[in-house]
């Protein structure tokens, strides 16, 4: 059975303190004219502290997923104000977008690993995007993968990982680039128990390194077992916030 606690990651965080999320009467529209429009979310304001570890609850259909992608910046507000990292994202240039958007870390329920690429390659993709030197790339790829335990795996394709290892994987990419703000979209809901700990303990450490982090999650156990202020989602709406 894997354990639960992963080792502990001594690497130095780049940007504590910046994780600072606010959401004001924001609204997201899909579809056509206002009048046969779908809204996937009305009216939501909260503010996230930096550094912090949130829960997004909710039912299928209550709008998570919509609130992820506006904060990991996939998507634009219909109306309201959203900031993230302390920017106004409605104010930014598509150049600013960009390099706002490097500073975030997104984990997907389904992984989405490159399968041509073995397990060290994936991690070191967004560095690579990026231009990091070879000698870096090489010294953080192989601290993430230490970290997350998979150091072991590191020249393995995804498609013969575990769903546990291979969601570990996931997470060690979205956080090589150190980001401000990681979220992660169900990323234990095709784990066993057992796995989704780890995963959890895993994005727990990252935030007690100074990034704020966001799960979303149709567990009802989860956040039960690990306390922390939660964003509960009904039909768009925000009905609790703490």
């Amino acid at each position: 059975m894997c354990q639960a606690r992963p080792v502990a990651y001594k690497g130095r965080w780049t940007e504590r303190g910046r994780g600072l999320v606010r959401f004001t009467g924001v609204g997201m529209r899909y579809g056509g004219p206002r009048g046969r429009a779908a809204w996937g979310l009305l009216g939501v304001s909260f503010e996230l502290a930096p550094a912090s570890f949130n829960w997004l609850l909710g039912p299928s259909g209550a709008g998570k997923s919509s609130l992820l992608r506006l904060m990991h910046l996939s998507l634009r507000a219909t109306e309201g104000r959203v900031e993230v990292l302390g920017e106004d994202v409605a104010r930014l240039s598509r150049w600013a977008l960009t390099g706002l958007r490097r500073r975030i870390g997104v984990v997907f329920q389904d992984d989405r690993l490159l399968p041509h690429l073995s397990a060290y390659e994936n991690v070191a993709l967004p560095l690579r995007i990026q231009g990091v030197t070879e000698m870096r790339l090489t010294a953080d790829v192989g601290e993430m993968l230490r970290w997350v335990g998979l150091e072991h795996r590191a020249e393995e394709p995804p498609e013969i990982l575990s769903g546990g290892e291979r969601q570990r994987l996931a997470i060690a990419r979205a956080i090589v680039a150190r980001p401000s703000l990681l979220v992660a979209d169900e990323p234990t809901a095709n784990l066993d128990e057992a796995q989704a700990r780890r995963v959890i303990a895993l994005l727990r450490e990252l935030h007690r390194m100074g990034t704020t982090v966001v799960v979303a999650t149709h567990s009802e156990t989860l956040p039960v077992e690990y306390p922390a202020p939660a964003l509960r989602l009904e039909e768009g709406r925000l009905v609790s916030h703490g």
